[in-house]
């Protein structure tokens, strides 16, 4: 499979990621543990009470191959697409055009497995017909007013988030390096909200292989030097430990106690990086991470741009450790593949003023509507036992291709249905070398850096979808092994 452009700057290959130290979450938490067999291949094992797949009843019939406005495969021109749209993404050679379900079509009317879901981002899978239904209400009647005004929908989905949350309060953006950029500016505010703190910098602590954004505070906070690179002068204000390094975090913390220009305001983690190769925070890291903040009257914030609204199997990341975040972010999936981001915060961090923050188009009625739509439908289904379950059934697959393949796998992690594969520096191929083979086989991967490949399907998908994947990326395997 042909595809566009330079690897190093190919989404999701946001660097290798070696192996989680142990005691990590993903080998506490992990739904599945079993002695691989490497004499037979099961992908589709259910329980006598798995759940009924969260099913989209009014959903359009899925495009047969071939259905497309464009008749054949000369009539798409990606050269006109390669002319006029700049080049930040490295692109594979194919158009989508249609999709339904966990199924994709292109150009061709080739059907591909969506186990990227637009990268964590379509949560009810493609075509929903609730989406479909609450996208034509709203653009038939009111889709964008200012903020000046009150937008009913703005306001439903804030209480239905602070409800089901530590929140209290909800800023609503377009994206998640919005909402991470509005969680910086909240801590600024919070550290000089306090008189003490006049004449000092307040800095956050991140992490390195972190990932929270391209604008400018956010590529800073993000901890790896290659996405800073041609973008000097940084922000300042900002200081970087080892991912789950629980002495690296004290060490940073203590040189911000002994400095007498600069001051701890808050740290900021992913509860699993997913950019930085699917490596789930482990517990002792995070619960030191809280308590540091406590000591030192900072707030802690947890980015869930990946793995919030469901995708662990928990509404929030943060549930699966128990360690609760004075803020925290969210967007991809909470409006299912609309544009949508939110900052959440307790009261107590609540210090923005009319005119220190604010965004033209976040919170407008089309994007808060389709998020309450999907905020719904997580509740009105089995949508989270689905993820636990098929997330189970997807770490049981891995491992036993693990088993099969000890020279190609390193290691399986993640939760519920976010889930990474660790290649081994031996295996002799790439993670952007298996998404190629497995594009030609009609199923789409995507890397999280060229050595690890990672799975975050839409929720709801099918026990035989999960077996698909597994016996095509088996099959990929065998071929790139040879």
């Amino acid at each position: 499979m042909a595809f566009v452009g330079h690897v190093n700057g190919l989404v999701g290959g946001h660097g290798s990621h070696g192996n989680v130290p142990a005691g990590s979450s993903c080998q506490r938490q992990s739904v599945v543990r079993c002695t691989p067999r490497t004499s037979r291949t099961v992908y589709m094992t259910v329980s006598k009470d798995a759940v009924a797949v969260p099913t989209n009843t009014h959903a359009p019939a899925a495009v047969q191959p071939g259905e497309s406005h464009l008749a054949h495969a000369d009539a798409y021109k990606f050269e006109d697409f390669d002319q006029y749209v700049m080049n930040t993404y490295v692109r594979f050679k194919i158009a989508i055009t249609k999709g339904a379900g966990c199924k994709l079509y292109d150009s061709t009317g080739k059907e591909y497995l969506d186990l990227v879901a637009g990268i964590a981002t379509c949560t009810l899978g493609h075509g929903d017909a609730r989406l479909a239904k609450t996208v034509q209400e709203v653009m038939s009647n009111v889709h964008h007013v200012s903020n000046l005004f009150y937008i009913p929908p703005q306001g439903e989905l804030a209480k239905k988030l602070a409800q089901r949350s530590i929140a209290d309060r909800v800023f609503f953006c377009n994206s998640g390096a919005e909402a991470n950029e509005a969680a910086i500016k909240l801590t600024r505010k919070y550290f000089f909200a306090k008189p003490e703190n006049d004449g000092k910098v307040p800095v956050i602590i991140t992490a390195n292989q972190s990932f929270h954004g391209r604008t400018l505070a956010t590529v800073t906070a993000t901890g790896q030097a290659k996405y800073q690179k041609n973008f000097t002068p940084l922000v300042q204000g900002f200081e970087y430990c080892n991912y789950n390094d629980v002495e690296g975090l004290k060490a940073v913390v203590e040189k911000l106690k002994n400095s007498s220009t600069h001051k701890l305001a808050g740290i900021m983690m992913e509860a699993l990086q997913g950019e930085g190769g699917v490596v789930p925070a482990t517990y002792p890291f995070l619960r030191t991470a809280r308590n540091l903040c406590d000591d030192n009257d900072a707030l802690l914030i947890f980015d869930e741009v990946q793995v919030g609204v469901g995708r662990t199997g928990s509404l929030w990341g943060y549930e699966q450790s128990g360690v609760l975040p004075d803020v925290f972010t969210v967007a991809k999936g909470l409006a299912g593949g609309v544009p949508i981001g939110a900052m959440l915060c307790r009261e107590k961090c609540n210090v923005f003023k009319p005119g220190e923050h604010a965004s033209t188009f976040g919170g407008n009625f089309l994007a808060t509507s389709c998020g309450l739509t999907v905020f719904n439908a997580l509740f009105e289904g089995n949508v989270l036992e689905n993820v636990k379950q098929r997330g189970a059934q997807l770490k049981a697959g891995l491992l036993e291709l693990q088993a099969k393949y000890p020279s190609v796998v390193e290691e399986c992690r993640g939760m519920g249905l976010i889930q990474g594969v660790q290649l081994k520096s031996s295996a002799g191929f790439t993670s952007i070398d298996i998404v190629g083979k497995a594009i030609e086989k009609g199923v789409l991967f995507v890397p999280a850096g060229p050595s690890v490949l990672r799975m975050v399907p839409p929720l709801v998908i099918s026990a035989a979808e999960i077996a698909q994947g597994l016996s095509t990326l088996d099959a990929v395997f065998a071929e790139l092994s040879k």
